[in-house]
């Protein structure tokens, strides 16, 4: 009796865990998955061991392409097999303009459709290779669209698919898929035609077409074919047109004053010039000089809507600190000093420094009649001034405009007669007595010093 009413009780757990079961497989089935594809993806799965692989290359470059999801749906549909190439094919092996091509972000679809020449939607292990007694190649289909890949074993045993060598078969195997190592980058038709044609066009791009009218840049005007000049008779051009400017010459010459007014908005240029020395950082005491001590600015902005150019020498922050209070405090003084800063040409670092090289030093004119600051070359620069007053530019091109240029310089420059008037740091109170002394005592004429000797030859003081 006992026996059989366990009997009935084990029946009776059996069929209940049974049905438990079951219903369990059918709620589970009706849960939403957690993955964006609508795919399970397990660590077992070949993608995990792609990402986690020593192909490291072709990994990034699998994310960097979007394809995660479409490779996870596709491990859902079927096996893979992943033909990857070694991380050498992709760093060094590579053409430069090629992989910079393949990761521009407007070729991100030539991207996809390369990695994707490199997956067949079927599972294809080494041992299920044709062997090299087959004469014709088994032809695959790839995840790419109208792309096939020809898989065949060569007379010495070498596995190939369509030019690369499988180097290490099945080197990662998974219950979803397979991967191979191939020795080179697999590209097809259609990515190799898209970087051809975007090459051809780049190269296009640069070249004028022929026929196309020429402006001579002397008249404005088109430049007629010149006619064939037999051999050995005298040059066409005359001889001036060979011969090199001078350094006085700006390398862009504006047209010289008095033609229409106000055909260039200098007051718009000298501000964005001053807005571009206060973003660059390191020239705000000069700019503060030029827009608030002076009137410079509006001055500078006249000239250049004349037609005039000017190159402005602007010495950093760290230099002007150094200027003391009497060189400011006299008036007129900063504009004096920032007269000898402006050069009425249009000068670049690169003209300057070839004018040094070329003929050793040079003078420019400056807006503070008649003195010149000399250049000369000096440790690969250019070094204006002479000895203890001298300043290198060591910022080039701060603003170049065609018709202001600025350089940075790390001094403040001073005329040769002004640096021998000004009195030296210890000598200022001397200078201060001796001007007091002379203030008193006014100076006699040369009359009435004769007349003082004789009057004092008789025991009379002269006062």
């Amino acid at each position: 009796m006992d026996f059989q009413i366990h009997g009935v009780v084990s029946k009776t757990i059996f069929y209940v865990f049974t049905f438990l079961s079951v219903v369990g497989t059918i709620y589970a089935s009706t849960l939403p998955v957690n993955s964006s594809s609508g795919v399970q993806i397990n660590s077992n799965s070949v993608l995990v061991a792609l990402l986690d692989s020593h192909y490291t290359e072709l990994s990034e470059l699998v994310e960097k392409a979007l394809l995660l999801q479409t490779l996870e749906e596709a491990v859902g549909k079927h096996n893979i097999t992943i033909f990857a190439p070694r991380n050498e094919a992709l760093e060094r092996d590579l053409d430069p303009e090629f992989k910079r091509f393949l990761l521009e972000p407007g070729n991100i679809k030539s991207l996809q459709k390369l990695l994707m020449f490199h997956i067949i939607p079927s599972r294809i292990g080494s041992s299920e290779w044709p062997s090299s007694s087959v004469k014709e190649s088994t032809r695959h289909r790839t995840l790419s669209t109208h792309e096939h890949l020809n898989l065949f074993t060569r007379k010495d045993s070498t596995k190939k698919v369509d030019r690369a060598v499988v180097i290490h078969p099945d080197v990662v195997i998974r219950p979803d898929g397979v991967i191979h190592g191939i020795e080179r980058l697999l590209i097809p038709r259609s990515v190799q035609g898209d970087f051809n044609r975007r090459r051809s066009l780049r190269s296009i791009s640069a070249v004028i077409p022929e026929g196309a009218p020429e402006i001579d840049p002397r008249t404005n005007r088109l430049k007629k074919k010149a006619a064939p000049v037999p051999v050995g008779s005298p040059p066409a051009l005359p001889i001036s047109y060979a011969m090199a400017p001078g350094p006085s010459l700006a390398p862009a010459p504006a047209p010289g004053p008095g033609g229409p007014r106000h055909h260039f908005d200098g007051h718009s240029q000298v501000k964005d010039f001053i807005q571009t020395l206060l973003h660059y950082g390191g020239y705000n005491e000069m700019a503060d000089i030029l827009v608030n001590l002076t009137s410079l600015a509006t001055e500078m902005g006249k000239l250049v809507s004349e037609g005039y150019v000017i190159t402005v020498l602007a010495p950093n922050d760290e230099a002007m600190s150094r200027l003391t209070t009497d060189q400011l405090s006299e008036p007129g003084a900063p504009e004096q000093i920032m007269y000898y800063h402006i050069i009425p040409e249009y000068q670049t670092e690169e003209s300057m420094y070839n004018a040094v090289r070329r003929f050793g030093k040079v003078k420019y004119d400056t807006l503070r009649l008649p003195h010149k600051v000399g250049a000369q070359e000096a440790d690969g620069s250019v070094k204006f001034g002479n000895g203890d007053e001298s300043a290198y530019l060591f910022d080039p091109d701060i603003f170049t405009d065609g018709r202001i240029s600025v350089q940075g310089i790390d001094g403040v420059l001073f005329p040769p007669d002004d640096k021998e008037n000004q009195p030296k740091p210890g000598t200022e109170k001397t200078v201060q007595s001796t001007s007091k002394k002379t203030s008193v005592k006014p100076r006699r004429g040369k009359l009435l010093e004769v007349g003082c000797g004789i009057l004092s030859a008789f025991g009379t003081n002269c006062k």
